[in-house]
């Protein structure tokens, strides 16, 4: 067994295994530390893949600037709360229509994207022309719409945060 494809599971099952650990804490900071590990399993992922710039990318914007900014948002938050707030039922209906157009878009990316080909007859694979050509030819829109996307997630983490008038 070669020493890729135990590192592959190592990092597959780390990954795995934090993911769910960030659903299943109680603690709000212990689930930003397991978002943690999974990304950096993640970015492992990347470094098998000899997309060395993809995974240097991914540890310094999600490891190091998204988990601060949710570190922050969590100090910020009162969680001491125990009741339930009384959000209104329009709030839940674009929570779940935001899920619904992400989970499409991120479909419909996989169903386009050639999986049918060898990742190791490629040495362009992973490179920042690369990455580019592909990002802005032919993702271009599912790249546009992940963007909307992200800032309605924004916009409703703001609207939820605000306090009850």
């Amino acid at each position: 067994m070669p020493i890729s494809e135990i590192l592959f599971w190592v990092l597959s099952i780390t990954a795995v295994v934090c993911a769910m650990l960030v659903i299943a804490s109680k603690n709000a900071v212990h689930s930003a530390l397991f978002l943690i590990v999974t990304f950096f399993a993640v970015a492992g992922h990347y470094f098998l893949l000899n997309a060395h710039f993809l995974a240097a990318v991914h540890i310094i914007v999600y490891a190091g600037a998204i988990m601060v900014l949710f570190l922050y948002a969590v100090m910020m938050l009162n969680l001491r709360k125990d009741e339930e707030s009384g959000k209104k039922p329009l709030f839940k209906i674009a929570a779940a229509i935001s899920a619904g157009s992400l989970l499409l878009v991120l479909t419909v990316a996989l169903k386009r994207s050639e999986s049918n080909q060898m990742l190791g007859t490629d040495t362009q694979i992973g490179t920042v022309e690369s990455l580019g050509q592909s990002l802005f030819n032919e993702f271009l829109l599912p790249f546009e719409i992940s963007a909307l996307l992200f800032l309605s997630a924004m916009v409703g983490a703001v609207l939820l945060s605000k306090k009850q008038i």
